[in-house]
């Protein structure tokens, strides 16, 4: 393998030239060494000669190794620094830095391999990728298909979850009701799977993909997410809109992406392990669900990652408002949702304002079944079930709802701008255009 060698300060020349010594006998072509910091036991006024060229990073050893590897295009990076100079932060920021460039990064007991191979799909692609689960990614998801379409793109979603269809499955808009994912259920499959709700919520056609496992820069272990593209494309997408799952990414190249944050989000997992590299191939960051209790809290810091490490990013913050995709004006309704409690008691008093209903009861445990049978059990009488199309929702709240006689109505969660300039549409409309123009450019 052809490998661009990490080097440091902290070792002593002869030491280093001995390690790429023993890195060409376990058949490594070094092409060139990058010399990423620490002068303890280098000459300052003097480069040592280490038997190969050699890049200074100058205090700046991210920007160093991208250029250096846009130069060279070795096969992989090896890196024989250490503490000190690399910490744990520092490595991992420039594991991302190989990585979002398709090169693996390699270490004394480790391999990173990028997450995203093969060819690019023939028409354009964005990806809505997020830092874990319950990021809100479906509904940035959705959103970027509806305005695809408003648009004229023809965007087909591509999602990969873990209660995906074996192979890969096709929702149509308009095919997607209360009675098809009941029949689901009881052919033992995931009604609430992330491409049904995308196809009920956009009025786009979604492909449904498998994933299992997922490594630390996103690879998913197994996953049918590139057939399911491929599908798409024969389907006549215009635009494809792949989704991630959780924190996984899917695997197929794409030209603009959007990355979900939650302003609950530990701040490291955006700034830290490969919180970059997700950060890297994005040009759009929405931090959702900004009115939580603890959600402000976190701003600062998240915004402090992305200029650092993704300046030319976009930066929007959200939260969403549940949208009923039915008329619900004048009714009784009982409310289940993923959202915390207090959250949950802030969108039932937005839908009474907006929408007209009576919210008679309300659950905040739609991802727990045993807890959501448990509410809705002892909930009092109500003629309407409102609910996002998520985790338990079919099995549990709709069964028990169409057992009272209630209606079920599905609820959209719309992204709304809560600071600055920005909206959503205008911001997501952008990274369209970006995947168009780069896509036309390869």
């Amino acid at each position: 393998m052809r490998v661009l060698v990490l080097v440091d300060g902290e070792h002593y020349p002869p030491v280093t030239r001995w390690a790429i010594d023993v890195a060409r006998t376990l058949g490594h072509e070094v092409q060139a060494a990058l010399l990423v910091g620490g002068l303890e036991k280098v000459d300052p006024r003097r480069p040592p000669d280490l038997g190969v060229p050699l890049r200074l990073a100058d205090g700046d050893p991210a920007g160093a190794l991208a250029r250096t590897l846009d130069e060279l295009r070795p096969e992989g990076v090896l890196d024989l620094s250490d503490e000190p100079v690399l910490g744990y932060r520092e490595r991992m920021e420039l594991a991302a830095v190989a990585l979002v460039r398709g090169v693996p990064y390699l270490g004394a007991d480790f391999r990173l391999d990028p997450p995203i191979a093969g060819p690019p799909l023939p028409v354009p692609a964005v990806a809505v990728i997020g830092t874990g689960k319950r990021t809100g990614k479906t509904a940035i998801g959705g959103e970027t298909a509806r305005v695809a379409r408003e648009r004229g793109l023809g965007p087909v979603v591509v999602a990969m979850g873990r209660g995906g269809p074996m192979e890969p499955r096709v929702a149509r808009a308009g095919e997607v009701h209360v009675e098809a994912l009941l029949e689901l259920v009881r052919r033992g499959e995931h009604a609430a799977s992330d491409y049904l709700e995308d196809a009920l919520t956009a009025g786009v056609t979604a492909v449904g993909a498998r994933r299992a496992g997922g490594g630390l820069a996103g690879a998913p272990y197994a996953t049918t997410a590139r057939a399911a593209a491929e599908l798409a494309v024969e389907l006549g997408a215009g635009l494809v809109v792949l989704e991630g799952s959780g924190s996984a990414v899917p695997p197929v190249p794409w030209d603009a992406g959007i990355l979900v944050v939650p302003a609950t989000a530990p701040p490291e997992y955006l700034g830290g392990y490969l919180g970059p590299y997700r950060l890297l191939l994005s040009d759009l960051v929405v931090v959702t669900m900004a009115r939580s209790p603890t959600g402000p809290e976190n701003l600062p810091a998240l915004r402090s990652h992305v200029q650092r490490l993704r300046p030319g990013a976009r930066f929007l913050v959200t939260d969403f408002e549940p949208v009923p995709l039915a008329e619900v004006g004048g009714r009784d309704a009982f409310l289940a949702t993923t959202a915390p409690g207090p959250v949950a008691e802030r969108q039932a008093a937005l839908l009474e304002r907006a929408y007209g209903c009576r919210v008679v009861g309300w659950s905040a445990r739609l991802a727990d079944r045993a807890g959501l049978a448990v509410d809705m059990d002892g909930a009092g009488p109500y003629d309407v079930l409102l609910t996002e199309l998520k985790a338990a929702a079919v099995d549990v709240a709709c069964d028990r709802a169409l057992a009272r006689g209630a209606e079920v109505v599905f609820l959209r969660n719309r992204p709304v701008a809560v600071e600055g300039d920005l909206g959503v549409e205008e911001a997501i409309a952008g990274v369209l255009e970006l995947a168009v123009e780069r896509s036309g450019g390869r």
